[in-house]
């Protein structure tokens, strides 16, 4: 029900948009340091203008993806490509700097690095056979002439075991931090002892919804559901039966709901509900369902089963006004007025 506020496989648009960033900035890094090769160590010509060029390029496009708005969606496939650029760049500037024996040869840990932290196991493996093909392209072929098989493994592996070994550390920490992260983004948007959006999520959500419904004329409908029965089972019972029975609640309105509504817990014993593309017709078909479901679902305490019941009112958009706050304030009205006229019952505004 509330799956799509918390990270899964799947990186969002915030997210996309700040490990580009990082790759941008790594990008410019690779690109300061082979500057400074060029500008201290002053190769032959031949080699100076290749790495020139490189660079030329190279700098080129980071502007075109990064500043130019060439790409204007930060997606994870442009993220993958612009490390391909990068392993693509290193291997030209080896060429021309010494190629395995080149000081700048360790460049190839930036990538993996990236990767490792953005883009995840499978395609960090991926980057790691297209270095090692890199590789054997910029040396092995000479070298094993002069090798045997077993010499030439050996050598191959040793010099490959640095890059295997920070990728894998680095992939290992990013998913602990990814880890560790969802778990902060789910408590800061769920209510801790019932598990719905609290209302700071509710409310980012709601406002997308109020502003779609608006601009295309779409209905929705809130519907305020308060429990009758908390100060009771609060008083005869306890705290600890009183918190069972908001789940059992939170229950009973979720088992009627569809997977696109929205319910959060407005606080203390009451709940708000949100049913996009729903007129005020079907949400008291929604809300009917939810009291019968309270009503019948009866509240386990030791040795006997205490009979629960709700309050709940509902007002619509567009018959009851234009904004949410509005809809939001008369849902909560009509929810009173059912409390007023004796409880377990459903009101719908009306003015």
């Amino acid at each position: 029900m509330f799956s799509n506020l918390v990270f899964d496989s799947d990186l969002s648009a915030e997210e996309l948009r700040g490990f580009a960033r990082t790759v941008r900035e790594i990008e410019w890094l690779l690109l300061v340091l082979v500057l400074l090769y060029h500008a201290v160590l002053v190769p032959d010509h031949e080699s100076s203008t290749a790495l020139a060029m490189a660079m030329f390029f190279f700098g080129a496009f980071v502007l075109a993806f990064h500043y130019v708005n060439f790409y204007r969606t930060e997606t994870y496939w442009k993220l993958a490509s612009e490390t391909w650029v990068m392993i693509v760049f290193i291997t030209w500037v080896l060429m021309y700097t010494g190629r395995l024996e080149s000081p700048l040869l360790n460049l190839y840990l930036l990538v993996v690095i990236a990767s490792a932290l953005i883009l995840g196991k499978s395609t960090t493996l991926l980057q790691m056979v297209l270095i090692a093909a890199c590789y054997l392209w910029l040396g092995y072929p000479e070298r094993n002439q002069a090798l045997t098989f077993s010499s030439y493994v050996t050598t191959l592996t040793a010099q490959l075991a640095p890059l295997v070994l920070v990728g894998y550390i680095t992939t290992m920490l990013s998913s602990d931090i990814r880890h560790a992260l969802v778990q902060i983004k789910s408590l800061s948007e769920t209510d801790a002892l019932t598990g719905v959006y609290n209302m700071r999520a509710f409310s980012v959500l709601s406002d997308n919804v109020s502003r779609q419904a608006e601009r295309y004329s779409r209905p929705f409908a809130l519907l305020m559901i308060d429990s009758d029965s908390l100060k009771t089972v609060n008083d005869r019972h306890g705290h600890e039966a009183g918190n069972r029975l908001l789940k059992l609640t939170t229950r009973c309105i979720q088992t009627q709901l569809r997977e696109s509504d929205l319910v959060a817990r407005y606080g203390g014993d009451e709940f708000i509900v949100l049913l996009p593309e729903t007129p005020c017709s079907g949400a008291v078909s929604v809300a009917n369902k939810i009291l019968n479901s309270i009503q019948s679902t009866p509240l386990p305490i030791r040795d006997q089963s205490v009979h629960v019941t709700a309050s709940i009112g509902v007002a619509g958009h567009p018959e009851h006004g234009n904004s949410l706050e509005d809809i939001k304030e008369k849902a909560d009205k009509a929810m009173y007025a059912s409390k007023a006229a004796g409880k377990n019952r459903v009101t719908v505004y009306t003015g």
